[in-house]
């Protein structure tokens, strides 16, 4: 086993188990505030228990595309399994785009009713636990984080740092209606609650659809793969690098200019240089390089043909 594989599933293994805390996190939140909830007849509560329903269905996807990321390609997935998550995570904008409309229905009927939220103490203490039981999880999620870099985990962890805010809007709605008699607020908060979920609908959706289009990464992290690429005197430059994204892996291809002196031998000599180093600076990224002599033309980049300048990268003599 290379140390390139030792390391991924190392990570695999650790991110899964960050994951595993997070289903446990999401299923008792989700039984605590499902009876909070039916208690207070508190929307924003109410709103507060779909967004746990959520973070569950959210953890078991990052479950899921950790453990799918481990599966090796197969012969129908030459690439691996990595786009079942971000199919998966098209399923869960969907009920999360259901949830927000009939939170947020239910907030706008709420505006003109006489119902008042009973036992708010109760729903301010539930509150309460899921604000601790959140910190306690993000905290470890950090070190996990920390130590493997998944961005799975990284994800899943901005989730839930924003149910901190979430819960605490709901404390601050029931305080509001409760002792200062702002009979309002309760549904207020439940209506802002439901744009909160809207919006981050919008975004894992938005997240999903660039991975299902193979979107390239960021220019920033493509100019760092260059100069690792690059890095070695026998490489004479590159073009026609492109990159794109599966589930937790990475995936970057380009055409490679050597001396056209050196033999088939030494050539792929180089050839196994840079993919060492780019497997050393970047270990879930599979790379794929086209070799090409130097002062020979050769692309298969579709920009080309538009009349768009390709990505180019000549050193220096």
């Amino acid at each position: 086993m290379t140390e390139t594989e030792r390391r991924r599933r190392l990570l695999n293994s650790v991110a899964a188990r960050a994951a595993l805390a997070s289903v446990a996190t999401a299923i008792f939140l989700l039984c605590l505030k499902g009876y909070a909830a039916l208690t207070t007849n508190s929307v924003a509560l109410l709103g507060s228990l779909a967004d746990s329903g959520l973070d569950l269905l959210a953890s078991l996807v990052t479950l899921y595309g950790v453990r799918l990321a481990a599966t090796p390609a197969d012969h129908d997935h030459r690439f691996g399994h990595g786009k079942a998550e971000a199919l998966a995570a098209l399923f869960q904008v969907a009920l999360v785009t259901a949830s927000a409309l009939a939170i947020g229905w239910r907030g706008i009927a709420a505006l003109g009713s006489d119902a008042q939220v009973a036992d708010a103490e109760l729903g301010i203490a539930v509150s309460g636990v899921a604000i601790i039981a959140t910190m306690a999880l993000v905290a470890y999620q950090k070190r996990i984080i920390a130590e493997t870099g998944s961005i799975a985990v990284q994800a899943d962890s901005l989730h839930y740092q924003g149910d901190i805010l979430l819960n605490l809007s709901v404390i601050a709605a029931l305080v509001l209606s409760r002792y200062l008699g702002l009979s309002g607020a309760d549904a207020l908060f439940g209506i802002a609650i439901a744009g909160w979920l809207g919006f981050g609908a919008f975004k894992a959706s938005a997240q999903a659809i660039d991975q299902l289009m193979d979107k390239e990464w960021p220019e920033e992290e493509r100019q760092r793969y260059i100069a690792v690429a690059v890095a070695s005197p026998e490489v004479r430059g590159i073009h026609d690098f492109r990159t794109r994204r599966s589930g937790t892996r990475d995936f970057a291809q380009f055409h490679m200019n050597v001396d056209r002196n050196l033999s088939i031998v030494e050539a792929h000599d180089v050839v196994e240089e840079v993919e060492h180093a780019l497997h050393t600076a970047f270990p879930k990224v599979e790379v794929l390089i086209h070799l090409d002599p130097e002062g020979h033309t050769d692309t298969d980049d579709p920009l080309v043909e538009e009349d768009v300048t390709p990505h180019w990268f000549r050193k220096r003599a």
